[in-house]
């Protein structure tokens, strides 16, 4: 297994359990990367780098505040440090308040956009020097369906992910001349402690989507992993500005 071999990655929001983040650190460490998993929950994303380093992988957990300008800062740093290089960017951390317009506050709406949307801003504006000194990298930004097509109760979470959507395909024009590729992945419903929580339920078997999802059901963690690691690695060389769906045919209808 070595489709990222001798690439080194950053991960934010790799904490939970499951979790995008994790997921996708550990597909990218099975595959070859050196890998910094970053999070709010320092013990989660320690835990997350002890699972790498069981399976044989290189991992350095940091803990990192994504809406900090210098937080951003001192994480490169500590990957070049580290690592001495940069190639991907994974830009997953993320949160949810779902609320009806009329009942989302002020707070909420600037929380969810300053989490999903202005740390993606950071975050790829951070990395682009240690990337050019590298020769080129990646940059995938999780967004959402829901920065596609409107979904109820999601007015702020869909205007960040919406405007993850349209900056990725902005940076993606700007970097292309230092090789430096940026994509965004679209998830559906993928069985997440978010999406737990955003369903108010443990077990997924009790989530019914009908006709919502064409594939049907919820989708894995690993499918949006597996994702990325297609956009990581040398095998996209050629794919840049582009929206990934992975969803189930949700956005296809």
């Amino acid at each position: 297994m070595s489709r990222v071999e001798g690439k080194v990655a950053l991960v934010t929001g790799a904490a939970s359990d499951p979790g995008l983040g994790r997921a996708i650190a550990l597909t990218l460490a099975r595959e070859g990367a050196r890998v910094v998993v970053t999070d709010v929950d320092e013990p989660g994303v320690r835990e997350a780098a002890e699972v790498i380093r069981a399976a044989g992988g290189a991992a350095l957990a940091l803990r990192q505040d994504v809406t900090s300008e210098t937080g951003w800062q001192d994480v490169v740093a500590r990957t070049l440090a580290a690592y001495g290089r940069l190639d991907v960017l994974v830009n997953n951390a993320g949160i949810a308040v779902l609320k009806p317009l009329e009942a989302m506050t002020l707070a909420e709406w600037n929380r969810q956009i300053e989490v999903n949307l202005t740390s993606v801003f950071l975050g790829c504006r951070a990395v682009v020097d240690a990337m050019r000194r590298s020769g080129g990298g990646s940059i995938v930004n999780l967004s959402s369906v829901a920065g596609m097509v409107g979904l109820r109760t999601a007015v702020a979470y869909g205007a960040a992910k919406g405007g993850v959507r349209i900056a990725t395909k902005t940076i993606a024009v700007e970097l292309a001349r230092d090789g430096i590729r940026c994509n965004s992945v679209h998830p559906g419903f993928i069985w997440t402690n978010m999406q737990a929580q955003a369903m108010g339920t443990r077990d997924p078997a009790q989530v019914q989507l009908g006709a919502l999802v064409p594939l049907g059901g919820l989708g894995r963690p690993q499918d949006i992993a597996d994702c990325v690691l297609y956009l990581a690695s040398d095998e996209s060389k050629y794919v840049t500005g582009a929206e990934l769906t992975v969803d189930g045919g949700m956005t296809a209808q």
